[in-house]
This record gives C-alpha cells, structure tokens and sequence, in this order.
C-alpha cells in the first residue's frame, strides 16, 4: 500500500517501455525513492561502468508519500552513476512532475540503454511510448516544455527535460521540470542526454487510492501541517524570503564562502540577500521578487519568482528575459554571487534563468567561475583562453560571458591548468554555501558525503547555527561525527520516504513515521526509518567504494585544511576534519579505512 506497486522499464536501445511489479521486499527494506532507486541501480548496474555509456542506467523515482495529502509531497529524484563526480547520484527535484508520475500510477522510471535517435516518454496513465524528438534536439529546455506542450495540446501536462548543456557533454547538466525546479547535482542531466533522451512528458490522473489506514494517515498529516505553521522557519522565514533567508545569516557568523573560499565573509551579501529581493529597484520602482511559490502540495511556499529590471544590462536587449521565472535560491545566489565577489542582483537572477533555460548547476557553475577568476588572477590563463574577455572578481560582465562558457567543472578546470588545489570540490562536486572553517560539522558532512561535497546529504547547518533540533556550537569538533552521522541517517529515510528535506526544519522522523506508517503497509516508527536511512547510507558508500573511492578521498581541499579563516568569529580557525573522521568511522561500524564492516554491510 502507499506504493503504487508498478515500475516502468524503458530500454532505448529497443525503443521497449514495459511494466513490471515493484520489488515490494527492497520497498520494506529501502522504502522508496532515493533508498529503493539506489538498490536497483546498484543490482542492475557494475559500479565500474563508463558514466555515458548505454550500460548506465537512469532512475526517475518517486517516494511511497509523493502525490499524497503530506505537506510538501512533489519530490522526486533522478538516480544514476554521476559524471561529475564518479559515484552514486541521486539528484531531487520538487515542483509537479514527481506527483504527477505518482497520479499515472508509477513508482518509477528505469532508463537504460541509448536510443539510436533522439527520443522523448510521453506516459499517459497506464500508456508510456517513446516518440521522436529530433525536432526539439538542440533547443532549451524552455523551448522544449513549449514544443511539448503544442504538441499534446494539454496545459496539465507536467515536462523534465535536458537543455543544450548536457547535451554538449556539459558535466554538470541538470534535469529541469516544470521549467525551473531542478535535479540540479552530479550531472544527471549529462547521463540523460547521453541516451539521446530529450523529456520525459507525464499526464496522471488515476490519483492515489492505497492508503493503508485513510483516517490514522490524514490525522498525522493534519498534525504535520499544524508543526509546519507553528514554525517559525517554515511558517514565517521561508515562505517570505525563500532559502535565501540565510545569505546573512550565515555571512555574520563568518561561514559565507567569498572569492573561491579565499574568504568567509562577503561585504556585499546584503545586496544579493532575501531581503534584498523584497526592495524596490531605484531604477524602476519594482522590487526583484515578485512572488513566492510552492511546489505540489506545499505549505510552507518557498520557491521564488523574480523578474529582471527590463533596462538591465543582461537583458535590455533580450526581450524574451523580461517576463518573471524561477528566482533565486540561497545556494545559487551564493554561486552566483559571494562565490564570484559579486552583488548585482539582476546578473545573479539573470544568469539563474539562463541556468534553468538551458538545464545547469548554477552551484557548480558559480563555483567553476570563481576558480576561473583565481586561475587568471595567478596567471595559470590569461586572455588567450578566455577570447580576450579578462576575468576578475566582482565583475557581473564577467558573470554574463561565462554563463555561455565553462561546462568542465572547476576540477578538470583547475587540473588542465595545473592548479589542482584551487577547485573548491569533495570527489569532484563543488561546495555549497558553507565555509566549513566557520561549521566545522558541515567539513566533516562535506568529505564523507556519498553524493560528494553535499549539503543535502547532512545539513548540520541546522543545529550549528540555526539550533534545529539542538544548538551546538559550530567551531566545536567535539561529537560532530555522532551529530553528521545522525542527520546523514535521518535525511536518507526522509529522501526516501517523499516530503521536502525542507520540512525537517520543523518536523523530525517523529512528525514523518506517522504518515509513512498510516500510509504504507508494514509498521513504520522513527525508530525503523532511521534504520532503513542507515542501511541506505552503507549501500551507498558500498557502491562508490566499488567504484573506486576510498577513504583518502574523504578529505576537505588543502586551503580548507591549511588557510585559516581571515574574519569573523572563525578568524585563525581552519576545519579540524581529522579529529572529526577516525570518530566518525568508528561510529559507523567501519574499518580505519572507512569501509563497511561485515556488521555493517547491507
């Protein structure tokens, strides 16, 4: 029950879409999602295999709460072997497609092989066919989720879809749906598209019908809506500035990562916050945010829509950028901004359309960028490189040329250009927007994350400085391992299960069992999702072990580990990693070398 019980098996190379029977064991063991798409694809898949080769394989998944009466139940997650950083990717994305497949009756999507031509799914319900898209091959996502949508002639008709980034082989492609939510990391969109996969289209209109106890899950439901609006964060902070709440926040405790991590606090952070985004633009009297948004079923309304001032540099000239779309959140304005020492808003939201227009990680992109201005700042390239465009920090010029530019990521950048030590990167993946000498949980988090450098993973952030459920001091090492192991356990089974990772700024596994057990057959506590978010975190790591990473990957780059910080309450500290990981290790029941014990392993 809760789970729809069906797979869809898409094999492109036969131009074959085929229904099979959830493996309803794996469902009790992994619970769905993030959990129950990694076993699939770590059974079906060799952990060595080429990342764009047919033999990899790409999930679309869904939780056993997606498109159910849970608050904030649109998530879905695109899962595979990520280009970007040679291990595991599990990518998740909110807005409207995750529910809808979970309306046309579907679990998941298995994608494997490569179509001789490009193709797109249109699933209708119980109907999935493969049909040609050589038509909108080499088009933007936004002209894609047009075409598609002429095509059908059905305004409900929800769209993921890959933009000419990933398909030029950019390594951090994202899957974008609903034209500006996004399965943003690790390059899912590059595995996409190197199937000759343009969209997924989805029609859903069964609804959901197998809720195990209808009364007991619409009880817990309510009472998670209450918590939900009771808190300040998820009542109050993020529906009126979004994520984009903490851009000074955590710049006044000194963890704000500025110009490629050299610093940590940003002197125009105000400029490029959530606040800022409220403010009426001199130039025209409209304000940057011109309303908040929410995903499927959501309470809380965090997403952004911003529109640009139409006399704007960027897009004075550029008609087609003048109407509103997704703005900015938090970890794409620090990217985009404090990251690259710039504070013009309009670039930032500018620059975010044309990410979310043609499918990019503006995370990975902003900090590509930043690692570019070091590289040309040190001479390592100069104009000769770069088409006579000269790159420096604060510099929204420079920002709006390199949208169009950079696609290796700041790793391959840096090592081409013989600076391998000024990419801002775990296992390959760049950094979100916390400095890790100011949160020394978030160092820890970052070098142990099975989806590489990673907030999402465990967001310690949440106790280190906003005291969610308890506050501990964020330059303090001491039980950081205990803390970054439990939010790494609890975020697998709530990635698993459905809901928005935002809701845990309100809810624990507490608020979410009891949804999960009135909806899915079996007996759900908080006590077996956080042993089933366990079991996941261990299949993981497995995975990328056998994919060649080992524990001398679990580390922080040398400026992290050797450059203190130069102001704010973390001046003169850098991240204490190794005091944090040999603990961390033995907390999870692993060998000194970081691998998974025979007690341990699933």
């Amino acid at each position: 029950m809760a789970w729809a019980g069906k797979i869809l098996r898409v094999n492109l190379t036969q131009g074959s879409c085929v229904s099979e029977t959830l493996n309803r064991q794996w469902a009790q063991e992994y619970l769905g999602q993030r959990g129950l798409a990694t076993k699939y694809l770590v059974e079906e898949i060799d952990a060595q295999v080429e990342l764009l080769s047919p033999e990899n394989k790409m999930i679309m998944t869904t939780g056993p709460l997606t498109g159910t009466m849970t608050s904030t139940s649109g998530r879905y997650s695109v899962v595979t072997k990520g280009p970007l950083t040679n291990c595991v990717a599990c990518s998740n994305s909110g807005g409207f497609l995750g529910a809808e497949l979970r309306n046309a009756g579907w679990d998941m999507i298995i994608f494997e092989g490569k179509s001789p031509k490009p193709v797109y799914l249109y699933v209708m319900n119980d109907s999935a066919e493969l049909l040609s898209a050589e038509e909108i091959w080499g088009t933007s996502v936004w002209a894609t989720d047009e075409w598609l949508h002429t095509q059908h002639q059905d305004p409900m008709l929800r769209i993921a879809a890959v933009g000419r980034s990933a398909e030029a082989g950019c390594l951090y492609a994202a899957v974008v749906n609903d034209l500006h939510r996004a399965a943003g990391r690790s390059g899912v969109g590059t595995v996409m598209a190197s199937k000759n996969l343009k969209a997924v289209a989805v029609r859903g209109t069964l609804g959901i019908a197998n809720i195990k106890d209808p009364v007991k899950f619409m009880q817990a439901v309510n009472a998670g809506k209450k918590v939900l609006a009771d808190n300040a964060v998820t009542g109050q902070g993020l529906p009126t500035y979004g994520t984009q709440v903490l851009m000074n926040i955590v710049n006044e405790i000194g963890a704000l990562p500025t110009r490629n991590m050299r610093e940590v606090q940003f002197e125009g952070a105000q400029k490029v916050s959530g606040e800022a985004m409220h403010e009426k633009r001199a130039s025209d009297g409209k304000p940057n945010l011109t309303t908040n948004a929410g995903c499927f079923g959501c309470t809380i309304a965090c997403g952004r829509i911003s529109t640009v001032d139409k006399g704007h540099f960027s897009v004075e000239n550029k008609p087609e950028y003048w109407g509103s779309s997704g703005g900015l959140e938090y970890e794409a304005a620090w990217a985009l901004g404090p990251d690259t020492g710039i504070d013009d808003l309009d670039a930032l939201t500018y620059t975010n359309f044309l990410c979310n227009e043609d499918g990019f990680d503006p995370i990975t992109f902003g900090s590509t960028l930043a690692a570019a201005i070091e590289l040309f700042d040190i001479g390592a390239i100069t104009t000769e490189q770069t088409d006579g465009q000269e790159l420096k920090f604060g510099s929204a010029e420079v920002l709006v040329w390199a949208v169009e530019a950079l696609g290796l990521g700041s790793k391959r950048l840096c090592e081409k250009y013989g600076h391998p030590e000024l990419s801002m990167t775990v296992k390959g993946q760049e950094f979100p927007a916390y400095d890790p000498r100011g949160i020394q949980g978030m160092g820890l988090a970052y070098a142990t994350s099975n989806r590489c450098a990673c907030h999402l993973r465990g967001y310690t952030v949440a106790s280190e400085v906003l005291g969610i459920p308890v506050k501990t001091d964020p330059l303090e090492t001491q039980g950081k391992a205990e803390l970054v192991k439990a939010f790494q356990d609890a975020t697998a089974a709530v990635d698993s299960s459905g809901p928005c990772l935002f809701s845990t700024f309100a809810w624990s596994l507490e608020d979410i069992a009891p949804q999960v057990d009135g909806a899915c057959e079996g007996e759900w506590t908080a006590e077996r999702m956080l042993e089933a978010g366990e079991r996941i975190w261990n299949m993981e790591r497995e995975f990328n072990l056998r994919a060649g990473i080992t524990a001398a990957d679990d580390t922080l780059p040398k400026r992290l580990l050797k450059e203190a910080a130069n102001v704010g309450p973390a001046k003169g500290r850098v991240n204490d990693l190794d005091k944090m990981l040999p603990e961390y290790y033995a907390l999870r029941g692993w060998s000194s070398d970081g691998i998974p014990t025979e007690s341990t392993r699933q």
